[in-house]
């Protein structure tokens, strides 16, 4: 599927693009690439229009043909015939042609709204860890919703009914002028213009109203997302009147809102009543004069009185769009808003894919922050031989975890390089990149599928028998095959059904299933029992064997065999070198070994 570059909207997602109007510019390229089914439905529409202008112009036809002088009644059984026929095929004919425009261009509303949804789930994707740390799930869900249904009412509205109600509204008026005198005429075009002005000058006028709704609507979205997703610390502090009356409060804000836009749509929708009827009646008025001074028949009159009220529908019509038309576009912002935020990370013009052999891992004088007035690293330079294991231990806040980070570039570099053989991560593509890598997190998050879902997550497409295999690797097999639908057991939202070491677990299976050249096992044992936990170990040496492997960790008994060990403090290396080297030390390594292994003891006399 062809890409489109869309214009950079505004940082903040609550911010109003310059123009609300950018939306339509923003659409344009969508419906350029369906021009020709766009034109043809766009001709289908226009003779509906003048099919829909003719009725009235056939009806006054026939109240006149019967309208006859005495002795003439044969002409009252022809031509009424004729009349009434051509009344029914135009009639039909407005019905056809306007089903045949929905059959043409339904589909490429419906195609072109989820294309943009589809690209903004996919620009949402690509945004940098800093952006989804800070957004709210909730909020977004139902901008990109609103979004994309204010998408079929924006195309359908713009292109489909304001250009055909201009038409028939030209045709309604050139009538009157062409047929009557000029009064008739300046009647129409001055409620016309009336009409429009108060429609355009309340709508704006009103605009905030709804955006003031859209905003309490996704905040308060927002609040029933974040409690739902934290179901169990709401009852593990029993803070379920809190939570209801927190989002109580943004509902009693959106009533209100809600209740606003409401009432400023009556007083919208009464003017045009009264502006359209004041018309209607002069117009009805002017023609009953010319009947009664004998310069109309009585045909004039219905067709004067029809083709007000054809005017009437589309006028109402073009306000009712007006009215859409500014809604979707304020329903549109924030979505176009989520498209045009800046991706903090990004892959170079010229980058390449990664090409792994071995997988020798390096950073050089490796800087960086999450902000720019707080360094997190300063100056960590180290590598990890291909097929070898680096552990790095170290006190919470040390830094530990930006390593794993910075690997698969969620963020990048402020100075320095980080390589895998030899190539600048920040030259390779982001998919290439994190394919070759593989991670136990130290957080496991499941999807809300089954146990076969999230473990196959690591290579889509894998068989069950490849699934069994990576589950019994990791130890979790057993319990898996146990349970009354084994592999197709849902784990529930962010695997809430499992406990921490039956997702660690999963976790890992998932990993192993991936097989990449470089694996992160960032404290991947932390939520396993001892003995699981001595097991798992020897799958994760098993696993790492022959691959470049980075194990993050506290406890150093889990990583007393590698390669090497790095000895991390406020963001530098601190101590280098293997188990028995840094004993030797006698430095920080030693002291946490020694402090980690008393508190062993303790448990081990306490149980």
């Amino acid at each position: 599927m062809r890409r489109l570059s869309l214009p950079a909207a505004p940082t903040q997602a609550g911010v109003a693009p310059a123009s609300q109007w950018g939306a339509l510019k923003k659409l344009a390229p969508y419906v350029w690439q369906w021009r020709w089914r766009v034109l043809v439905a766009l001709g289908f529409l226009v003779a509906a229009k003048v099919s829909n202008v003719g009725v009235p112009l056939v009806l006054k036809q026939l109240v006149d043909a019967l309208d006859l002088k005495p002795g003439d009644p044969q002409a009252a059984l022809v031509v009424p015939v004729a009349l009434l026929l051509a009344y029914g095929a135009l009639r039909v004919s407005v019905t056809l042609f306007t089903e045949m425009r929905e059959f043409l261009f339904y589909p490429v509303a419906a195609r072109i709204a989820r294309r943009v949804s589809l690209e903004t789930f996919e620009h949402l994707l690509s945004l940098s860890l800093r952006f989804h740390l800070e957004r709210q799930t909730g909020g977004v869900s139902r901008d990109i919703e609103r979004g994309s249904k204010a998408i079929h009412s924006l195309l359908n509205y713009t292109i489909y009914n304001i250009l055909p109600t201009l038409v028939e509204m030209t045709l309604v008026i050139s009538l009157l002028s062409a047929k009557f005198d000029g009064w008739f005429a300046v009647i129409a075009l001055g409620a016309l213009a009336g009409y429009i002005t108060f429609t355009v000058t309340v709508t704006e006028w009103r605009t905030h109203f709804r955006r003031a709704m859209n905003e309490q609507d996704s905040k308060a979205n927002t609040k029933a997302v974040d409690a739902l997703i934290n179901y169990e610390t709401v009852k593990y502090f029993s803070n379920e009147g809190f939570e209801q009356a927190r989002y109580d409060e943004n509902l009693q804000r959106l009533e209100k809102a809600s209740v606003k836009s409401q009432t400023s749509l009556s007083l919208l929708n009464l003017g045009q009543s009264l502006i359209i009827s004041a018309a209607v009646v002069l117009l009805v008025w002017r023609a009953t004069v010319g009947v009664v001074e004998g310069t109309m028949t009585l045909g004039d009159l219905v067709l004067v009185n029809a083709l007000m009220i054809q005017l009437y529908i589309p006028l109402n019509f073009l306000g009712v769009i007006y009215r859409e038309i500014k809604q979707s576009t304020i329903d549109m912002e924030k979505m176009f808003a989520l498209l045009g935020q800046n991706r903090e990370v990004a892959d170079a013009p010229d980058a390449q894919p990664l090409q792994p052999h071995g997988g020798t891992v390096r950073f050089e004088e490796v800087r960086f922050g999450y902000d720019s007035d707080r360094e997190i690293l300063h100056g960590v330079s180290f590598e990890i031989p291909a097929g070898e294991t680096v552990a790095v231990v170290g006190p919470s806040g040390s830094g530990k975890s930006t390593l794993a980070r910075l690997m698969f570039r969620f963020y990048d570099v402020g100075e320095g390089r980080i390589s895998i053989d030899g190539q600048d991560i920040r030259s390779v593509t982001q998919r290439s990149l994190r394919q070759a890598i593989g991670i136990v997190p130290q957080d496991t998050v499941l999807f809300n599928d089954t146990v076969e879902y999230n473990i196959a997550y690591g290579r889509p497409g894998a068989s069950r028998a490849e699934v069994e295999d990576a589950a019994r690797s990791a130890h979790i097999h057993h319990f898996i095959s146990s349970t009354p639908k084994g592999y197709d057991t849902m784990v529930g939202e962010r695997g809430l059904k499992l406990s921490g070491g039956e997702k660690q677990r999963v976790a890992i299976a998932r990993t192993l299933l991936k097989n990449p050249p470089v694996l992160i096992f960032d404290e991947a044992t932390s939520a396993l029992d001892s003995a699981n936990e001595r097991a798992i170990q020897e799958e994760l040496k098993s696993a790492a064997r022959n691959k470049t492997a980075l194990v993050i960790a506290h406890r150093l008994s889990t990583v007393a065999d590698a390669h090497q060990i790095l000895v991390m403090e406020h963001g530098r290396i601190v101590e280098r070198g293997n188990h028995a080297e840094l004993l030797a030390m006698d430095g920080r390594y030693a002291q946490m070994w020694r402090l980690q292994q008393s508190g062993a003891e303790e448990r081990d006399v306490t149980a």
